[in-house]
């Protein structure tokens, strides 16, 4: 071959490989667009896919679309109507009386209701419980209990401190007869699922569950940072435990990350709530499960307080109205993002929020501000210190205008502000996973406690107060001062932080 001919391939090759390129981020610009993404999603990917090279491309088809595992979807399918016969016998179960609520609850309630099909009951008994000791005493002590049933689901469990306490009262109550089953995300809990101790409860007669199973190969059926971020517990059908903690001792848990100890609250849940909670689970444990072949008619019947007794009809335990919000990315994926909006517009004098990332999409941004404008008085107490640098400097970018519109902004000191939180004119409050970012409001699959009880929101109020006194309001003087570098890294990580 002389010269010529290996410059002429070359250049053949060359041409391919820029023409290759060209119609690939063409082609995935035009998909972009017509997907009708929210806008900063859509302007993210477009700048990744027109900007990098082939990687930008790879990413857009890894990452760009909420494409759920096919089993996952076609048990989905199976079973959703069952899950929709199991939602309307809900409706009259435990009806509550507006009468002596907040009117501006009931705007609320009626588009959860639309969104998510589960109504508020009336008649629940919460108890707030803010230390991590105590929230793995609790859940211990409930296992330790149990007669008939015990699940988990969480997003992270690692073992080590507290948590091996909680395995040990498992594998005990799994040798008296209890039927114990654990649900975890994949990635979340990737270390566990392949630990010793996992293999150990699993022999114990425990049944673990991954969920949305993540690797190389499922990278390419399905996105695989859609993660199940939920926090449940459900003991006998009967109590339930949910909010922000991962089953974890801080006092182990991350120490090398340089944020102190993470810093969670859980509720205590008795009444009736709980079925939805439960049948929660049992949805979820359907969907991740191939190994079991359940039916929709099985599903049907556990959730209706068949042979299984996993979940029941719950007795008035208490004068809390609740609405349990499971939000994800599947029928409709905008339901927790909404729910948030209202929530914010709601508010006719006080909004306090707690979130460990804080990334807000611009309809948030501008409901936090225009809260701020009409004489809310809104303040955002958020980490000092977090463990993600890219969520840092995202955070920081919306610091000026946030404060230039009177938003107050307070950097807790006291750990890594884990919470998850917020309370509305101290009459109202939403409790639960969900993170102030759009990961949460798109990506992860959650689960939300609307809390329609003023004594509870003034009991959860005075925990903000406490997270406040140790808080440091941000000196926007200061922060103004930062550095041109500093604002430009900001800003850069702004320009991705719809795909955070």
């Amino acid at each position: 071959m002389d010269i010529l001919e290996l410059h002429g391939n070359y250049t053949l090759f060359s041409t391919l490989v820029l023409l290759a390129d060209f119609f690939i981020r063409i082609g995935l610009s035009v998909r972009v667009i017509m997907r009708k993404r929210p806008y900063g999603v859509s302007l993210a990917w477009l700048v990744v896919v027109l900007v990098v090279p082939f990687f930008g491309g790879l990413s857009y088809l890894l990452l760009g679309e909420n494409r759920l595992p096919e089993r996952r979807t076609a048990r989905a399918k199976v079973s959703y109507d069952t899950y929709l016969r199991w939602q309307k016998t809900l409706q009259n179960r435990a009806p509550v009386s507006w009468r002596n609520i907040n009117p501006e609850c009931i705007p609320l309630h009626r588009q959860a209701q639309t969104l998510v099909g589960i109504p508020a009951m009336a008649g629940n008994n919460l108890t707030l419980i803010t230390c991590p000791e105590e929230i793995l005493s609790s859940i211990t002590q409930a296992i330790q209990a149990a007669t008939s049933t015990c699940h988990l689901q969480f997003y992270i469990w690692e073992e080590g401190g507290r948590v091996n306490r909680v395995g040990n009262a498992l594998m005990l109550a799994a040798a008296r007869g209890v039927s114990c089953k654990i649900l975890l995300d994949s990635i979340g809990s990737r270390d566990f699922l392949k630990s010793a101790t996992a293999a150990r409860m699993q022999k114990a007669g425990i049944k673990i569950q991954e969920s949305l199973p993540a690797g190389i190969i499922n990278a390419l059926f399905s996105r695989i940072d859609i993660r199940n971020h939920r926090k449940l517990v459900i003991i006998d059908g009967q109590i339930a435990f949910t909010g922000s903690q991962n089953m974890v001792d801080p006092e182990v848990f991350k120490k090398d990350a340089g944020v102190g100890n993470w810093i969670d609250m859980m509720v205590k849940v008795e009444g009736p709530v709980v079925e939805c909670i439960a049948g929660t689970f049992i949805s979820d444990w359907f969907l991740d499960t191939d190994g079991e072949n359940i039916r929709a008619e099985s599903l049907l019947k556990d959730i209706t307080r068949g042979s299984m007794g996993e979940i029941h009809l719950q007795a008035v335990a208490g004068k809390s109205a609740i609405q349990l919000v499971p939000s994800g990315p599947g029928l409709v994926p905008e339901a927790i993002h909404n729910l948030l909006l209202t929530t914010i517009y709601a508010a006719r004098q006080e909004l306090v929020m707690t979130t460990p990332y804080f990334i807000p999409d611009e309809p948030l941004l501008a409901a936090l501000k225009a809260a701020a404008q009409r004489g809310v008085k809104v303040k955002i107490i958020i980490p000092r210190h977090n463990d993600s640098l890219l969520v840092k400097y995202a955070s920081r970018a919306r610091y000026q205008e946030l404060a230039d519109a009177g938003v107050h902004i307070f950097l807790f000191h006291g750990g890594l502000l884990h919470s998850k939180t917020i309370t509305v004119d101290r009459n109202f409050s939403l409790f639960g996973s969900v993170n102030l970012d759009m990961r949460s409001f798109w990506l992860n699959f959650e689960a939300t406690l609307i809390i329609y009880c003023k004594s509870f929101t003034e009991e959860l109020f005075a925990v903000q107060q406490d997270y406040l006194s140790q808080s440091m309001e941000l000196d926007i003087a200061l922060f103004s001062a930062r550095g041109r570098w500093e604002e430009f890294k900001e800003n850069t990580v702004l320009l991705v932080a719809p795909l955070l």
